[in-house]
């Protein structure tokens, strides 16, 4: 768990929910996992908790003191109108019957000016060139009894879906622009003679909130990584920020 919670301390993700969450209010991940970012959402002093279906998965976050619950993210066991922002992250995606179910939920228990932050994975520029190339794989994977997996969404498809259910968009947020990146230094390492590595380097050194203070080169490249141009073509995943009418 302290691993996950470094990795949050140090992701612009989470610089990007700390931005657009009230100030004040109960928040709900929805899907929340391990329970992380409940965890550090509360060590940032702020009213979190967690659901999420998996009983397995919401072990490790129990044991470290997150006040999480089992519950079916399509038939919430929470109040109507008792959150006052509801984050969700890389979930809604991977019901094969679409979001709406779990967007119909979030709508009743976030009261009218409520927040929901709720990321999916983006169907960005690079994806949209590689389309011929998806679907063909599609195709095959299905041909070889294949189970579905997760969509992926434009921005006008998110921001539709959720207008479907009294959310106003007021911003988009691709993130994650390195996954590819990521996965072919994690190939090169296990490369060698089949043997996988772990790949890990000694922690930089910390500053007083737990962030790493990261080499020069290291700060550049996330810049430029993150840059406007970056994101909406490699942008692997989207943060929609939305208001309940």
């Amino acid at each position: 768990m302290e691993e996950l919670l470094r990795i949050a301390r140090e992701s612009p993700l989470t610089d990007l929910i700390e931005r657009n969450l009230p100030t004040t209010g109960r928040v709900l991940e929805a899907g929340c996992g391990l329970g992380q970012y409940v965890l550090l959402l509360r060590e940032r002093g702020r009213v979190a908790v967690g659901a999420d279906w998996s009983l397995e998965a919401l072990r490790a976050g129990a044991r470290a003191g997150a006040p999480v619950s089992v519950m079916d993210l399509r038939s919430l066991g929470i109040a109507t109108g008792a959150v006052t922002a509801y984050l969700s992250l890389g979930v809604v995606e991977h019901d094969p019957e679409g979001p709406d179910a779990i967007l119909r939920e979030a709508a009743r228990v976030v009261p009218a000016g409520g927040r929901l932050l709720l990321s999916v994975p983006y169907w960005n520029g690079a994806r949209r060139l590689a389309t011929p190339y998806l679907r063909c794989r599609a195709r095959l994977t299905r041909a070889a009894g294949g189970q579905f997996y997760q969509y992926a969404f434009t921005r006008r498809e998110l921001g539709q879906r959720l207008a479907a259910h009294g959310f106003l968009v007021r911003a988009f947020h691709p993130y994650d622009p390195a996954r590819v990146l990521r996965k072919a230094l994690r190939a090169l390492r296990g490369g060698a003679g089949g043997v996988e590595t772990s790949g890990r380097l000694a922690p930089a050194p910390a500053t007083r909130d737990g962030r790493a203070r990261r080499p020069a080169w290291r700060r550049a490249a996330r810049a430029l990584l993150y840059s406007g141009p970056a994101l909406r073509l490699f942008g692997h995943m989207v943060l929609a920020v939305a208001v309940r009418r």
